[in-house]
């Protein structure tokens, strides 16, 4: 029985096809240059999709894949309705909230002038849960750039987006507020495929598992 695995594009591809490769599959051919977007090894019985990363949990959700590697910042944002199986502990990043260093004073005018705040970001969801479960209101500004221009532009009293490093919040002289959640790779499955071909999927977690050299972290399904 053939399993598809989506996997995303981007700054967690060459991590996500070196964990396969470690945990024995064969990934030759693999590539973001390559233009091909799937790819069949008979021999492993695996079928590969390549995907934007925003893209894989609904590959997998509405049954396109079996199961897919993605970031745990994407799940959270969509609110996946799929079974997340492991933490694959690569890919880390934290979703935070963040200002002009210097500015706490007029945010506080501006939300006391205003009622509320104007939030910049790329995670809507994200945003609007973690400032109503502190009651403070806020506008939230959609954008799919670089969201650390609306605070400098003055457009935005706050951004909420991920981080790795931070060295582009410092370089544009912002600092981090409040920390919302780290994140890492998960290894994700289409609800049905996990009930229908859950010997394969449990075969190919326990080569992970042993491929990551730890007992890996379970997710939450």
């Amino acid at each position: 029985m053939t399993l598809s695995i989506t996997l995303p594009k981007g700054y967690l591809f060459p991590q996500s096809l070196d964990l396969l490769r470690r945990s024995g599959y064969d990934i030759s051919g693999l590539s973001e240059e390559n233009r091909r977007l799937t790819f069949l090894k008979k021999k492993d019985g695996i079928r590969y999709i390549v995907a934007r990363p925003t893209d894989v949990p609904k590959y997998v959700e509405y049954g396109a894949a079996d199961l897919g590697i993605v970031g745990k910042d994407v799940l959270i944002e969509q609110r996946s309705h799929t079974y997340e199986l492991l933490d694959l502990g690569f890919g880390q990043c934290r979703f935070i909230t963040a200002a002009l260093a210097g500015t706490r004073e007029q945010r506080e005018r501006n939300y006391e002038h205003l009622g509320y705040l104007r939030v910049a970001t790329k995670y809507p969801h994200v945003a609007e849960e973690f400032f109503n479960e502190k009651g403070i209101q806020v506008e939230i500004i959609r954008l799919h750039g670089s969201i650390e221009l609306a605070p400098l532009l003055g457009i935005a009293d706050q951004i909420v987006d991920i981080t790795s490093t931070g060295r582009t919040l410092r370089e544009n002289n912002l600092q981090v507020i409040d920390e919302i959640a780290l994140c890492t790779a998960r290894l994700i499955a289409n609800q049905v495929s996990y009930k229908l071909k859950y010997q394969e999927i449990d075969g190919l977690i326990s080569k992970i598992k042993k491929a990551m050299g730890k007992e890996a972290v379970e997710g939450e399904s």
